[in-house]
């Protein structure tokens, strides 16, 4: 979290308008509401797979068995995704959203457009 005095340094140099917010507020609702969708349409390949030999053969059932496991890990990234933009909501709220991390700076507007759950700048993110 900023110190009040730094982001009050900060806040002539890069301060973020209440309609940029207002924008990134948009992006990250619909991209909940997406991942919201995406889940519905991935209950049927978390589903158990059955063990009925005879109306599925060991290599289908195999197969079945690998699909539910992709479709879990694809579940867990979605959960994941989903909690970054929960936090980035709550940056919003707090004003923090759009200032690095580690060293307090603004994050370029691009990498914020690109994913809005960014929470370093590039330079301490590849440092």
């Amino acid at each position: 979290m900023l110190t009040k005095q730094r982001k009050a340094v900060m806040a002539g140099i890069n301060e973020m308008d209440e309609t940029r917010k207002n924008a990134f507020r948009t992006k990250i609702l619909e991209r909940l509401d997406a991942l919201d969708a995406e889940d519905d349409l991935g209950q049927k390949g978390q589903a158990v797979v059955s063990l009925d030999q005879q109306a599925v053969g060991r290599l289908s059932r195999q197969d079945a068995l690998l699909s539910q496991s992709m479709a879990k890990a694809t579940q867990a990234r979605r959960n994941a995704y989903r909690q970054g933009l929960v936090r980035a909501l709550q940056r919003l709220d707090e004003d923090d959203f759009g200032y690095c991390e580690d060293c307090g700076e603004a994050i370029a507007p691009k990498r914020l457009d690109f994913d809005p759950t960014v929470t370093r700048c590039i330079d301490c993110a590849s440092g």
